[in-house]
């Protein structure tokens, strides 16, 4: 016999006839629920291990692609089922621009999560001294770098476009590997040379392939990918066309698929027509591969452009005002899209704004790597997983440095706060202001209506510009040198 004992309560309990048989059967359901929240332990840690696997990254960039020039987006005279996959299958950026309307401003922005200006890339990086307008920072952190110290393998191919010299060279920027090409435009998509210098590389070594550019990057792009399928590390991969820039230069093939299709085409809307057609071809290539190697459901591709589409060579921006060179929205205003099938529901439109900067932060989250260091960018990843992002009013700045016989060297730049846009689209202009809510196409400038903000935005714009002023953006031999 047993005793409890309460206050001066004395209770009396027969251990045999009750508590003994109730503890073996407490002790029994113990067991076993130890043993079933074991199985559950390991089931849940088996789940998040899976959900918690770093995906891969691949980033496509185009070169030049029109606002209107992908079928996604509204163009009916071409055909882009491949773009068309990226967009459908994962998420529509509508209101998505990029850092700058030509090219190497907005690579550099892509690369650093910066604004162009304050990573010493103003302008265009070029051949020859007297015509380059930037020099890429060398004490920023690239997406290569912080993605490589994270644990990711590391791949540029195709245009690099942000330095020709060899502290510059992708495989010093933060890229295990590198296969493309280092320079701007080439003067022939089968020649692969720019002023009669060839800047294609493998790595640091000077390579002279045969083929069209597009079939080139596609088919090293194709490789790397079957490489990293027998390797256990997640890779990220920036896929950088030159397509469809100048020289419109399609193959022979496409060209006549367009012509056979719509003989009535404008001779040089049908040679783009042609050369995106051919590069979509080239990405639904890529996309195969992907599946072929088990990729697809483990791999955020990012589709996107470094500015909008050239209006004299057959470009369209749709509605939007202007092009590429330009601070109207046609010049700035690209597709962009994100697929990644573990995450993101297929179909899913955005109207939250984003800028090529933001692509830094938000892959650097969706790979789990923190930053600590300054960025300008924010990261989109809430509104891949379908959530708000309260930052409407946040300020986009455009800056643009460049030179020519006309002008020598002058700066363009816009600033896009809520519903109202600022800007300068040419030094010896006076600046205007839109309303993109009542005007997304810039037809009414109300700088005289409205002094108010006109002068508030003016202000900030001022201040940004001194910013990106104090930073240097020539190489040091080339400061202070009267040439």
């Amino acid at each position: 016999m047993g005793y409890w004992i309460y206050g001066d309560m004395k209770v009396i309990v027969r251990y045999k006839l009750i508590y003994e048989p109730c503890l073996r059967i407490f002790a029994t359901m113990y067991k076993l629920g130890l043993t079933l929240f074991a199985m559950i332990g390991i089931l849940t840690s088996a789940t998040q291990a899976n959900e918690n696997e770093r995906p891969n990254i691949l980033v496509i960039m185009v070169d030049d692609l029109g606002y209107a020039d992908s079928s996604s987006y509204g163009a009916t005279d071409l055909k882009t089922p491949s773009i068309d996959s990226i967009v459908n299958d994962g998420i529509k950026f509508t209101n998505f621009y990029a850092n700058c309307p030509v090219c190497s401003p907005s690579r550099a922005s892509f690369v650093s999560g910066r604004y162009p200006e304050l990573v010493g890339v103003p302008g265009v990086v070029r051949t020859y001294p007297q015509d380059s307008w930037g020099y890429l920072s060398k004490d920023i952190v690239t997406i290569g770098d912080i993605l490589r110290d994270g644990g990711y393998s590391t791949a540029l191919i195709g245009k690099w476009h942000l330095g020709l010299t060899s502290e510059h060279w992708p495989n010093n920027r933060g890229f295990d590997y590198f296969h493309g090409w280092l320079g701007d435009m080439m003067d022939d998509y089968y020649k692969h040379e720019r002023h009669g210098i060839n800047y294609m590389r493998l790595n640091e070594e000077p390579i002279h392939p045969q083929g069209h550019a597009t079939d080139l990057f596609t088919s090293w792009a194709c490789d790397y990918l079957d490489a990293r399928a027998k390797e256990n590390t997640p890779f990220f991969l920036f896929l950088s066309y030159n397509a469809p820039h100048t020289p419109i230069q399609p193959p022979n093939e496409w060209l006549n698929k367009v012509r056979q299709r719509a003989p009535e085409m404008e001779a040089p809307r049908a040679r783009l027509v042609a050369l995106i057609e051919h590069l979509d071809h080239a990405i639904g290539a890529i996309l195969e591969n992907l599946d072929k190697n088990n990729q697809t459901q483990n791999t955020v591709v990012v589709f996107t452009s470094d500015n909008g589409g050239q209006l004299n060579v057959g470009g369209r921006n749709g509605d939007y005002r202007d092009g590429k060179q330009s601070m109207y929205e046609g010049g700035i205003r690209v597709n962009t899209a994100l697929r990644w099938p573990r995450m993101i529901k297929p179909g899913t439109v955005t109207h939250q704004r984003g800028l090529t900067m933001d692509l830094y932060p938000t892959l650097c989250e969706i790979a789990g790597v923190d930053i600590q260091h300054e960025i300008d960018g924010i990261s989109l990843a809430p509104v891949l997983r379908g959530e708000k992002q309260d930052n409407y009013e946040r300020d986009l700045y455009f800056h643009r440095r460049e030179g020519n016989l006309r002008y020598q060297g002058y700066v363009t730049n816009a600033l896009i706060r809520g519903d109202w846009k600022l800007l300068r689209n040419s030094p010896f202009a006076k600046m205007e202001l839109y309303n993109l809510k009542d005007d997304p196409y810039e037809k009414r400038n109300l700088a005289q209506e409205n002094p108010g903000k006109f002068n508030e935005l003016s202000k900030s714009l001022r201040l940004q510009m001194q910013r990106g002023g104090a930073v240097p953006w020539q190489p040091p031999v080339r400061r202070d040198v009267n040439p």
